[in-house]
């Protein structure tokens, strides 16, 4: 009974550690999301309707080789981008809705250390190594694929969704709403699936994925990174393409890297020495 109680008790105090690493994560999001709210005005010109800009990095690099090549440029944003609201609490919304995102993206970095402290102290020391390794990834590619939607992809998708017209009788009036709704789903869809990579160290470190795995199945693989592309993206062309671009390349990425992974198992597999036993001799 003594033991049984033991065991319980650990296994509550694991809950409620967990509950002060989950409180602290929390608070830290809670205080960036109201960094961001407090400074809405800012991150929603500069920031959040940056892409809608002729000026920004991305339209000012694809225009500069245009002119080189072809002798003109071929992104002409307006000045002012046609935004409107429709319903009364659609920019209170946005605020709320922008100020938890970007809580969380500020505080990733910091949510994913404390998941470290957590589970850090039941770990070898080999395997402290390898998740420090892992911890620093995963935040990094988080934050990596955030900023390779906002730069490399949305920039393509309001460029096709604002140019693309039906017939010149239709007014183009964008909602704010929806705007921010495509915002989120490809800055946040790219966050998420860059971390893959580390998904497939993960897994082919326990032994579950290997990579003749991910070779043999890299037809699937293309396929299956299209459709994901078209769900972040508003399903045009040009911003699929955009988007399953650095996908691909993270694919491959991926097998490089199961392979290295796989080839370490097996060297320290070889280095690790094997139990023998000790058979009686026949003698004739």
């Amino acid at each position: 009974m003594k033991e049984k109680s033991e065991k319980e008790m650990s296994f509550l105090g694991h809950v409620g550690e967990l509950r002060g690493h989950l409180i602290r994560s929390i608070i830290a999001i809670t205080i960036a999301a109201l960094i961001v709210g407090f400074n809405i005005k800012w991150v929603t010109d500069v920031i959040l309707l940056g892409p809608t800009k002729p000026d920004f990095p991305t339209f000012r690099a694809v225009n500069y080789f245009s002119r080189l090549v072809l002798g003109h440029d071929s992104i002409t944003l307006p000045n002012h981008f046609p935004l409107q609201v429709r319903r009364l609490f659609d920019q209170f919304n946005v605020m709320m809705w922008a100020s938890i995102v970007g809580g969380l993206i500020i505080a990733f970095p910091y949510v994913v250390w404390e998941f470290w402290r957590f589970i850090s102290p039941g770990l070898h020391e080999n395997e402290r190594k390898n998740s420090v390794f892992i911890i620093n990834s995963t935040w990094f590619m988080f934050v990596l694929g955030a900023l390779s939607g906002y730069y490399f992809v949305m920039p393509f998708v309001i460029n096709f969704g604002y140019f693309f017209s039906l017939s010149d009788a239709i007014r183009v009036d964008i909602d704010l709403s929806s705007y921010i709704r495509i915002f989120l789903q490809v800055v946040l869809g790219m966050a998420v699936i860059f971390l893959f990579p580390i998904i497939v160290y993960i897994l082919t470190s326990i032994g579950i994925l290997t990579p003749k795995f991910l070779i043999k199945y890299r037809r699937h693989a293309i396929v299956v990174i299209m459709v994901v592309a078209a769900i972040i993206t508003p399903a045009d062309v040009l911003s699929m393409l955009a988007a399953a671009f650095p996908l691909l390349i993270l694919y491959e990425i991926s097998i490089l890297m199961s392979k290295r992974v796989n080839k370490r198992m097996e060297k320290q597999k070889k280095q690790t020495p094997q139990p023998t036993e000790n058979h009686p001799k026949i003698e004739n």
